[in-house]
């Protein structure tokens, strides 16, 4: 009996992953065929960015129609027809021929992505509930890897010249058979399960109450925002901070997207063993410490192998911080862990959208290096709010601990999950196998990353002397005029 729950445990768990694959590759197919699809439509940079608003809001609404949903009729219902519609309506925006019919196709392709995301991260908490550890990083982790798996394939067909309509729909319907085969795994949460244990398991603040959970859930939305704005912000302007504020080349600049992808990649494979043993708390205040002394790099010093550490800190600091955020929210009251993780994670995605959009707003009126220092603000007062993750049972581990006998020395970390009923089960074979996987995709696009950049670099440091900053004193020469590397192009 035993064994058989174990099974199904891992099982759902394997399905998890497969679903988090699967979101981030339906969406990184679109988004390695938009120059394909902007040409073909005939529109703009600026037209493309409002667009992509209605992605967004798409987006936004598919995770606050899907997290009821979720409650309601159970993961095994709301992912599966999630990912099915997902599959299917990726075909759309290749098959647009005018921005009208672009804009209705990726309306309503965000609108089902958003109903997987929010059904695969409230399954995802249920997961994590059930094995007693942290394993929601691990997750988002994998799908980093599945935009990865995107990427490639992208680029695979463009080079055989395969009509990008075509190619997403060969990826649509290959998601669509996988969300199917892999819906029996999944675990039966509903509102019969929910119901099962939720008086006892219900972690929200010390009153325990469905108010102070919702004023929770709303604390930890407002930290998605800040966070995942500054993730946002990290996706559109890393590159460009390189090649328009240090003056490299166009190759090298894309280069500092690739570090700090890859870096929050492999401290999501990471988070979840530092959250075993230092819990939610400190990974979320340390980290987002960790992210400001990152971006403050990139912000002030005027050094390009600075400004790739920069981004690496900002990326490793920001890892583990959204699921985190996801599973505190999911916690705080299992009977509507799909409800908070869309109020969540809706807030959170319209701070990935509003980031950008803010940093280019500061960017007319400061250099864009110092319109980063906003961000260093954000992540700031991430890390002194960090204290919202922690719980009333949190604080019970935590005084039962100091009156444990001190001749003994201190608890193991093996101790105390065992006595708090958390489970300490090794991974199984084929999850090292998955994990180990993804840290070796990750491992190599980020030394690839350090490998073709020093080329670029030592070009820069010929042209411009022995100091390794080459700021902004090519464009200066093309116009005769010299500024500083502080003052905006």
């Amino acid at each position: 009996m035993v064994g058989g729950m174990e099974r199904s445990l891992r099982a759902a768990r394997v399905a998890t992953y497969v679903y988090f694959v699967l979101c981030g590759t339906l969406m990184g197919a679109w988004v390695v065929h938009i120059p394909a699809i902007e040409e073909r439509v005939g529109i703009s940079h600026a037209a493309l960015g409002g667009l992509l608003v209605l992605l967004g809001l798409g987006a936004f609404s598919g995770m606050r129609v899907a997290g009821p949903l979720t409650d309601r009729l159970g993961a095994r219902v709301v992912i599966p027809a999630g990912g099915v519609l997902c599959g299917a309506a990726l075909v759309l925006p290749g098959l647009a021929r005018d921005p009208w019919t672009l804009a209705g196709a990726l309306l309503v392709f965000g609108f089902c992505n958003g109903c997987l995301d929010v059904g695969m991260n409230a399954h995802a908490v249920h997961v994590e509930k059930a094995y007693g550890r942290p394993v929601m990083s691990g997750f988002h982790a994998t799908f980093s890897v599945g935009g990865v798996l995107a990427a490639l394939v992208g680029a695979g067909a463009a080079s055989a010249g395969v009509n990008p309509a075509a190619g997403m729909a060969a990826l649509g319907a290959a998601g669509i058979v996988i969300a199917l085969a892999s819906a029996r795994a999944l675990l039966p949460t509903g509102p019969a399960a929910a119901d099962a244990g939720s008086a006892e398991e219900t972690e929200a603040s010390p009153a325990g109450t469905r108010r102070s959970a919702a004023g929770r859930v709303r604390l930890l939305a407002v930290l998605a925002l800040m966070v995942m704005l500054c993730e946002g912000a990290a996706n559109d302007w890393s590159a460009l901070h390189l090649k328009d504020v240090l003056g490299a080349s166009t190759s090298t600049a894309a280069f500092a997207y690739g570090t700090f992808a890859a870096a929050m990649t492999v401290g999501r494979l990471l988070a979840d063993r530092f959250v075993s043993r230092f819990g939610s708390v400190a990974i979320l205040r340390y980290g987002a410490a960790t992210a400001a002394v990152g971006i403050t790099l990139v912000a002030l010093v005027p050094w390009m192998w600075t400004a790739f550490a920069g981004w690496a800190l900002f990326g490793l600091g920001l890892s583990g911080s959204v699921p985190q955020l996801f599973s505190a929210a999911g916690h705080a009251d299992p009977a509507a862990a799909g409800a908070n993780v869309s109020r969540v994670a809706g807030l959170g995605y319209v701070g990935m959208l509003v980031g950008p959009a803010a940093i280019g707003w500061l960017a007319h009126l400061v250099a864009l290096n110092h319109a980063f220092i906003l961000l260093t603000l954000l992540c700031v007062t991430t890390a002194v709010a960090a204290g919202v993750l922690r719980t009333a049972s949190d604080r019970t581990r935590r005084s039962e601990a100091a009156q444990l006998p001190t001749t003994a020395g201190p608890p193991s970390a093996h101790t105390l999950f065992r006595s708090s009923g958390m489970s300490t089960s090794p991974r199984t074979p084929l999850l090292r196998r998955i994990q180990t996987t993804a840290q070796v995709m990750s491992s190599a696009f980020f030394a690839t990353s350090l490998a073709l950049a020093p080329r670029d670099l030592l070009q820069s440091e010929t042209d411009t002397g022995s100091c390794p900053c080459v700021c902004s004193a090519r464009s200066s020469q093309a116009t005769g005029t010299t500024r500083p590397w502080y003052q905006a192009p």
